[in-house]
């Protein structure tokens, strides 16, 4: 038989040891920026909650024991001198066990119990298992032994605080086994003919076939694809709650949802080799669109958020997406996709316009995606010049889509607008050498040092050829040896982690370089294709980078930024194999 490749190994402190599918994931990281001493099994039903310890025990003292822990898709390791204990994934809502001269506890994470929080503790006699109940998923944990001992328990149907859990260690053979699963009110009792090995090495196989299908392209040009692969893949969930279809999360850390512009760079990534996966990435904000057409901020299992929206780029992402997907979409599709984008442009030139105005405005920089740019500074309320810029690429989207669908008359009412709010933009925002912000209530201009203010670059072709060369030049002054700031260095308001008034961040990067590109400034793209996918290769895929040293800021295992990578990497392949 031939043997599946392990994939890439990777550190759990900065990637979440989880599967395609499941609700939870074994890490350190059990809320924002905090890492436990131990692994454990964290859930994101109804928020992000660590639910279970997971220790090494010394079977001869029943103390932890000191271990290393190894990470590759398929299999989790803790290894000490005498032993190790291994965790493997059989299904998204059950992981095995096993041990060898090492054993396991298996513990409540919350030591303290009360009616409306904590954990839940007892023996059930109809399973023969033992079950944690959790307040805050509102799912239970069953733990069954299928080998070995337990060698002892704590906090049995106990109330208020306490420890509460197992510990499972070896019978004269020196091997365990255990599974854990995460389950509703009952399931019959856990049974399995499957092997741990067998186990393993499904896991791996469903991995790789997910690798070869978004990556195909791979190399040892592009070092970093297969583990930016993994990251995508376990962070995707099953649709449960109010997520509609599977999901990729932006993170199984903290950053725990699907926001309303990060999942169009996972649907980009995925649609050659996952179309019906990316088509999913890209519709799954607007099942949730609300009657004015606006998209919600963000959609996670439990909430739907609604008090700020995000920027336009969704015509920009489906432009790119029809071209990228391996099967053609049919008229059906179209339609419904037309009648989203539709919806979401109108809400943007009805209720994000003031009367009379031609050109709409932000409420505060967390609808531009760019939360605390400078560009807000002076004004939270603003007509932006990105804004305007993904207003008019989503009106030229929405032509194309009339044509597609028969509909001319349409078609030209659409590029009419297009043309309309590019001219109103051009006339009203642009000085000569650069883009403003205006305020919304006042009609007071200002720029900044961020590089928002550049963001028009995304209309490529669309731009003049003077004002695609200025911003270019602008572009240039933000590159650092890691890639693209988010604030000019030399501006007295960069901070080396301040969100985004410094830090590189893969969206940003991903469409200036494809509106570089479309405008012609090729070389100035492939340096910015260059840099950040070196960074990514030395750092990781971090929510965003310090821009002078490259160091990962923030959760470090950000799907967008894995996916960016993975677009930015099959275009430069395909460019090298011309």
């Amino acid at each position: 038989m031939t043997a599946v490749p392990s994939g890439p190994a990777f550190s759990v402190h900065d990637i979440p040891f989880s599967t395609y599918g499941s609700w939870f994931d074994i890490s350190p990281v059990v809320a924002e920026r905090t890492y436990a001493e131990d692994l454990h099994l964290v859930s994101h039903q109804n928020g992000m909650h660590a639910v279970l310890r997971l220790i090494p025990v010394d079977p001869a003292t029943g103390d932890r024991a000191a271990t290393r822990v190894e990470a590759t898709p398929g299999l989790l390791s803790w290894i000490g001198e005498s032993g190790h204990v291994d965790l493997a994934y059989e299904s998204p809502d059950t992981v095995r066990l096993r041990g060898s001269s090492l054993g396991v506890g298996v513990l409540a994470a919350a030591h303290a119990l009360t009616p409306f929080s904590g954990t839940y503790f007892f023996h059930d006699p109809a399973a023969d298992a033992h079950v944690f109940t959790s307040y805050e998923t509102g799912r239970r944990y069953r733990v069954t032994v299928l080998s070995g001992t337990i060698a002892d328990t704590a906090g049995g149907q106990v109330l208020g605080s306490s420890d509460r859990g197992l510990t499972v260690t070896a019978q004269a053979d020196g091997a365990w086994e255990i599974a854990i699963e995460e389950l509703g009110t009952s399931r019959p009792p856990y049974a399995s003919a499957a092997t741990f090995d067998d186990i393993v090495r499904s896991v791996r196989g469903a991995f790789a076939d997910f690798a070869d299908a978004v990556a195909p392209w791979r190399s040892s040009a592009t070092p970093a694809a297969e583990l930016a692969a993994y990251v995508a893949w376990s962070a995707t969930v099953r649709p449960t709650g109010l997520v509609t279809r599977p999901a990729v999360l932006m993170s199984k850390h903290w950053m725990d949802k699907v926001w309303s512009w990060d999942h169009c760079f996972n649907a980009l990534a995925l649609a050659p080799g996952c179309p019906e996966l990316a088509l999913d990435q890209y519709h799954l904000p607007f099942d949730h669109q609300d009657d004015s057409g606006a998209l919600p901020d963000s959609v996670t299992h439990s909430e739907v958020l609604y008090n700020f929206v995000k920027p336009p780029i969704h015509g920009w992402a489906f432009g790119h997406l029809r071209r990228r997907l391996s099967r053609p979409l049919d008229q059906a599709e179209l339609a419904e996709t037309y009648d989203r984008l539709e919806g979401w442009t109108t809400f943007w030139l009805t209720a994000r316009r003031a009367p009379g105005a031609e050109l709409p405005y932000y409420q505060h920089g967390n609808d531009s995606g760019w939360d605390n740019a400078t560009t807000f500074d002076p004004e939270r309320v603003v007509v932006a010049a990105d804004l305007a810029a993904f207003l008019v690429l989503q009106l030229h989207e929405l032509a194309a889509l009339a044509e597609a669908l028969g509909k001319p008359d349409e078609a030209r009412r659409w590029t009419a607008t297009a043309e309309q709010t590019q001219t109103a933009l051009l006339d009203q925002l642009w000085t000569g050498d650069r883009f403003v912000a205006r305020s919304a209530a006042t009609g007071d201009t200002w720029n900044s040092a961020s590089l928002l203010d550049m963001m028009p670059i995304v209309l490529g072709e669309h731009l003049p050829g003077e004002v695609g060369s200025a911003l270019a030049d602008r572009v240039k002054a933000h590159l650092t040896p890691y890639g693209l700031a988010t604030e000019l260095t030399t501006s007295p308001h960069y901070l080396a982690d301040g969100y985004w008034r410094g830090p590189i961040w893969a969206p940003a990067t991903v469409l200036i370089e494809d509106g570089l590109r479309r405008a012609g400034h090729q070389r100035l793209a492939d340096d910015i294709s260059a840099r950040f996918r070196a960074l990514c290769e030395t750092h990781g895929f971090a929510e965003n980078f310090d821009a002078l040293t490259g160091t990962g800021l923030r959760d470090r295992a950000y799907t967008w930024t894995a996916s960016s990578y993975l677009l930015l990497a099959e275009a430069h392949a395909h460019r090298e194999s011309r």
